[in-house]
């Protein structure tokens, strides 16, 4: 989000943004270990004219483009089988969120092409990493990876601070039905929050399902009824939810009915406005004189100022 026209960074790019100093504090350490050992071995006369250059005049080495095997022989030389399937439902890890529940799910994925089978373990994790994990991973020095047990204590313990991202299970209480929200939509939302909360007690989540219910017939519904399990709270929730769509198909199918009587009665109406009006002003004066609804006035000639008659204008009304 920008606040006065600064850009503000997300997470995932602190995150980054972090990982990049990290290899660059432990580069710079290196290349100065590395200056260290070479000062001793050429002696104190070459280490003194090496005291005298500038620092700010050395170039400092590229940045390699290509990534590091960190894999040690035996992973590397694995033989993968040509029946190898690589799972595709699982998001990459791009550096916010647990580790731990990270490296789980993709064991679980995993099992089916062999449980303890270390290189593919090892082979296919780089593949869920993304963003800041990625150069995590890309920062490994070569050879220094032998087991996936390895590979995953060093994941773990890099992002462990990501965790303060992951919601508790008090963040299900925020969620709430409110006035309008449909059951179903109330259902996938507190669904999709589940999915942020690790570890997460059945217990706790169908006491946070019920709170969060707008008041209302169903509500009273599983007041009474006390659901003890999530299972039998869909169960009853589902049967709501069917309930609510037939409501909303019936009011769409009367719907269009309404609009067309309203359409039928104002197309009718602006027939009538704009109707000619024919009739002779003669006629409806005999009309209304035949009703006696008003009282006609004299002839003329009968005023008695006869000045002022013009006895050349006449109408069947005067």
């Amino acid at each position: 989000m920008a606040d006065n026209g600064v850009h503000q960074p997300t997470q995932a790019e602190l995150l980054a943004q972090i990982v990049e100093l990290q290899a660059e504090i432990r580069r710079i350490a290196e290349l100065s270990t590395h200056n260290n050992v070479r000062k001793n071995e050429e002696g104190n006369s070459k280490s003194s004219a090496l005291g005298n250059t500038d620092p700010l005049s050395i170039t400092p080495p590229k940045e390699k483009l290509t990534l590091d095997n960190p894999f040690s022989e035996e992973i590397t030389n694995f033989q993968m089988s040509k029946n190898f399937v690589l799972p595709t439902s699982l998001e990459p890890y791009k550096g916010i969120g647990d580790p731990c529940a990270h490296i789980k799910n993709f064991q679980s994925m995993m099992f089916f092409n062999g449980a303890n089978n270390e290189p593919i373990l090892c082979r296919a994790f780089p593949t869920y990493l993304n963003d800041a994990a990625l150069l995590w991973f890309s920062k490994l020095s070569a050879g220094t990876i032998s087991s996936f047990e390895e590979m995953a204590r060093s994941f773990i313990d890099y992002f462990a601070a990501s965790r303060i991202y992951v919601h508790g299970s008090d963040y299900l209480g925020i969620i709430k039905q409110g006035q309008h929200k449909s059951l179903k939509d109330y259902m996938t939302q507190f669904a999709e929050a589940t999915m942020e909360v690790p570890d997460l007690d059945p217990t706790m989540h169908l006491h946070a399902l019920k709170t969060g219910l707008r008041p209302g017939k169903f509500w009273e519904t599983i007041a009474i009824i006390k659901p003890k399990s999530l299972e039998e709270f869909r169960e009853r929730a589902t049967g709501q939810m069917e309930i609510e769509e037939l409501r909303e198909a019936q009011k769409a199918n009367k719907q269009p009915t309404r609009r067309e009587e309203e359409k039928t009665f104002k197309s009718a109406s602006n027939k009538e406005q704009k109707k000619p009006f024919n009739t002779k002003r003669e006629n409806i004066i005999k009309e209304i004189l035949n009703a006696k609804i008003v009282k006609p006035p004299a002839r003329a000639g009968s005023y008695q100022d006869e000045r002022f008659v013009d006895r050349s204008k006449h109408c069947a009304f005067h």
